[in-house]
């Protein structure tokens, strides 16, 4: 049976303190960079996920010391700088796409190793195919069960321990590219260049001033290639302090919009020129309407006025556009959000899922989910307002809304 959560709606204003959870992005970054680095690092702050706990357990099987506290967000992580003590696994990634593109090239630096990898059914789906090829050129190769070059998961990793001029095709994900430039520096000379243009720049952005947080920054020479001038083992910052989640952030910044006048939400720890590219989307959601300000070590986030429906780009902070697709049919006007091919291919199709769901709860979407099923390159939305049909489906009772397994 299907587990469900019965969603109650407000029925006064939300007003109150969000302490939002710690970013995935980051805390799987820093696992990786502290398992590389010398000595031991505290990461404090730390997001406690599927994800994220997938990855813990993958460094405690490649022999990684780890002790982590759930209660108090830390994560204790015991580098072997650079060296990976078990040379022979086997590792499920459940659908996780940071631990699994993360760890794949990861597990490259290992000298002479051996790995059986997998993944749930829909990460099996989920693009490899860049990073694998890359890898490749330095003899990590990836196998099928019959002996055949990998594109996908599952497959057995025979790893070389080598780095060496690495080209990756990143158009499908950013964390084909970010997964090999947190290996970089461990290998002098060593240089990772892109065979084209990468979605969701503000990744990499994060994984090269992550990178310089731990000891070593990384250069991009005038041909586009990406070296470290000072390679080596990272160093640890002793303690790491993860910043809250800007994804999930961006749902407390909604949620006034909804609970209507005297709503009041103030985000903790809130970090507007932090890491995380999503926090774009609180500029967003002032030009739709949110009246939001900055108080110190947080954002607060008062009634929305008018919600004032537009045309944006959501191809560099994608995570957010379903919490902009969640109000559209709230707005004044229609909504197009545009450019989110590539998250047709994350933990679900979230456009058809997003179309989808907004359609049985009777608003208008184009394309239509049948649209989408047909064409797998349609890669905008366009989402109209739908009150009166909201407040009919209402009346009916309560509606199911399927969540895809995706934890956005």
């Amino acid at each position: 049976m299907t587990e469900s959560l019965l969603i109650k709606p407000f029925r006064t204003a939300a007003r109150g303190v969000a302490q939002v959870p710690g970013s995935k992005s980051i805390t799987n970054r820093a696992l990786i960079l502290a398992a590389l680095a010398e000595g031991e690092t505290l990461l404090t702050g730390a997001l406690f996920s599927r994800d994220t706990k997938i990855l813990i357990h993958a460094l405690r099987t490649l022999g990684f010391v780890i002790v982590d506290d759930e209660l108090a967000g830390t994560i204790r992580v015991q580098g072997n700088a650079g060296n990976i003590p078990v040379k022979e696994g086997t590792l499920h990634v459940g659908n996780a796409g940071t631990a699994a593109r993360f760890l794949t090239a990861f597990l490259a630096l290992s000298h002479q190793g051996k790995y059986a990898m997998d993944g749930d059914v829909a990460m099996r789906a989920r693009p490899m195919s860049g990073l694998l090829n890359s890898l490749a050129s330095s003899k990590t190769l990836a196998y099928t069960a019959e002996g055949k070059p990998a594109q996908a998961f599952p497959f057995v990793l025979q790893t070389s321990g080598q780095l060496k001029d690495l080209t990756v095709d990143a158009s499908a994900s950013s964390q084909l590219l970010s997964a090999l430039l947190m290996v970089l520096p461990l290998r002098a000379g060593a240089t990772v260049k892109m065979s084209g243009e990468t979605v969701s720049e503000p990744f990499v952005v994060m994984t090269e001033r992550m990178c310089a947080q731990f000891g070593r920054p990384l250069s991009r020479d005038a041909k586009g290639h990406w070296f470290c001038a000072n390679p080596g083992a990272y160093l640890s910052p002793q303690v790491y302090a993860i910043e809250p989640d800007a994804t999930a952030a961006s749902y407390f910044i909604a949620l006034p919009a909804v609970t209507g006048q005297g709503s009041c939400v103030r985000l903790q720890g809130y970090q507007p020129n932090g890491l995380q590219g999503d926090t774009a989307f609180a500029e967003v959601a002032k030009l739709y309407g949110a009246e939001m300000d900055y108080q110190g070590d947080s954002a607060r986030v008062r009634s929305w006025h008018n919600l004032r429906g537009g045309d944006f780009d959501f191809n560099q902070f994608s995570d957010t556009f379903l919490t902009l697709a969640a109000l559209a049919p709230l707005a004044d006007k229609p909504t197009i959000i545009r450019n989110i091919a590539h998250t047709r291919k994350q933990e679900t199709d979230r456009l058809l899922a997003m179309a989808t769901e907004l359609n049985r709860l009777g608003v208008k979407v184009e394309p239509s989910p049948q649209a989408l099923q047909a064409d797998a390159s349609l890669s905008s939305l366009t989402i109209y307002p739908s009150r009166d049909a909201l407040l009919k489906t209402a009346q009916r009772g309560p509606t199911s809304i399927h969540t895809y397994e995706d934890h956005r």
